[in-house]
């Protein structure tokens, strides 16, 4: 670690490649990164034994319920990953999934998996994890950290921030540069308070991944 990075705050970003609302908290992130004295340490949750396991499937419909049935794929490659090289790999292998789902479109593609680790330098046997639930615990154990604490009546993305683990910020489009920055200051400032649970208003838009 370098004297630069060990004078930054460490700020827990939980992340499920699936969710794009989680996407693009965590390229905002990666921006407030660049104007902020802040690392983030990417950690995994998984949105199936969220709404599947945790939320008992409730209020989902029929298209939703399938989805979930199929997304402890990627998760479970990312934690493959995370176990071949360790979780330095978390953040770059999140980016090169996440691309290809929500900037490409492509949350469809078989080989979207096999080329994201090809691109951080893994094999591509690491992609039968998919298939296999050998990572399961090791998955549910880092999901746990976050929603033991947030609770199960959020969904993601969840951050921790200076001892609290919170539901957001959701946004859309990631904001750039200094617009990035003061929207942290803002955070940052509101999580101080410990009785803060809650500021929300209906979204009226979808996801943009500009």
């Amino acid at each position: 670690m370098t004297a630069e990075s060990a004078e930054r705050e460490d700020v827990q970003f939980w992340f499920d490649p699936l969710c794009p609302w989680a996407w693009i908290t965590s390229r905002w992130m990666v921006e407030v990164e660049q104007v902020r004295p802040v690392h983030t340490d990417w950690r995994i949750m998984s949105l199936a034994y969220l709404n599947l396991i945790q939320h008992e499937g409730k209020n989902l419909t029929p298209e939703y319920l399938e989805r979930m049935g199929k997304a402890w794929g990627p998760i479970r490659v990312v934690a493959a990953a995370a176990k071949e090289r360790g979780p330095e790999v978390l953040g770059p292998i999140y980016t090169a999934i996440g691309t290809r789902f929500h900037v490409e479109g492509r949350r469809q593609d078989p080989a979207v998996l096999t080329e994201a680790l090809a691109e951080v330098g893994l094999p591509a046997s690491l992609a039968s994890a998919a298939d296999s639930d050998e990572f399961d615990e090791q998955i549910k154990a880092s999901h746990n950290e976050a929603f033991d604490v947030v609770g199960t009546d959020v969904g993601t993305p969840v951050i921790g921030i200076r001892g609290q683990v919170i539901f957001g910020p959701v946004i859309t489009p990631a904001p750039k540069g200094e617009k990035a920055g003061r929207l942290w200051d803002g955070l940052a400032l509101v999580t101080e308070a410990d009785g803060f649970f809650e500021l929300k208003r209906s979204r009226d838009r979808k996801p943009s991944f500009e």
